[in-house]
């Protein structure tokens, strides 16, 4: 459930991870993953359906938002900015953004936009899972996007792997020279955590990953 201590801000679970007090009640569980769900489509797909006004950096009016979500689904007519600002702040994959008044998806859009997002600290490596398949034509023809705007790296293997499980339970893992894509001109994006975009990568960057032992999680490109 999401939390707010007076201390140490807004949390995830039953008590604050620094101080152990309960803090006060925002969200349940499922309420926080029905209105995820709801942030995820009208971000990232669909803000039409909400009659959400989105500029070409995919930012939409926080109120805006809210008084949409309201109107799709009555029974969150308590909901108000800082329940969204907690569900924005404790995600841990990191996969909005909000700024002033504004709030915004950072990655998964399948719609056209102008992200602008920061390009500075990129890993000289990044990775992508594919099927045992595909990897062969990517590794020949190169990496582009196929359900999204732009392709979605995965910071470390672990991350690409447990993305690529939402696909195949054994997906291969292709590694990045991000360093020389970078270098020869290309641009990549920080959109989350783990998340990184590039419009698409050419088969000279590309080359199939070392295997590695991996802990399996739940996917951080969702």
């Amino acid at each position: 459930m999401l939390r707010e201590c007076t201390a140490h801000g807004y949390f995830r679970g039953d008590v604050c991870p620094v101080c152990g007090e309960p803090g006060k009640f925002l969200m349940s569980d499922q309420e926080l993953e029905r209105i995820g769900r709801t942030m995820a489509g009208a971000l990232r797909h669909f803000p039409e359906k909400f009659n959400l006004h989105m500029d070409e950096q995919g930012f939409v009016p926080m109120r805006e938002f809210i008084f949409a979500i309201k109107a799709y689904n009555p029974r969150y007519h308590w909901l108000r900015p800082h329940h969204i600002i907690a569900l924005i702040e404790t995600d841990p994959k990191g996969r909005y953004q909000s700024s002033t008044d504004l709030i915004r998806a950072t990655y998964g859009h399948t719609i056209d936009l102008d992200l602008r997002l920061p390009t500075d600290n990129i890993p000289d490596h990044l990775y992508y899972p594919t099927t045992e398949e595909e990897a062969d034509i990517i590794l020949e023809t190169g990496l582009k996007p196929s359900d999204r705007k732009l392709v979605h790296l995965s910071k470390t293997y672990a991350d690409a792997f447990n993305a690529g499980r939402v696909r195949t339970d054994t997906p291969v893992i292709l590694e990045i020279d991000a360093k020389g894509a970078i270098a020869s001109g290309l641009e990549i994006q920080r959109a989350a955590r783990t998340v990184y975009l590039i419009g698409e990568v050419p088969a000279e960057f590309l080359s199939r990953a070392e295997e590695q032992e991996v802990m399996e999680e739940g996917s951080d490109d969702e």
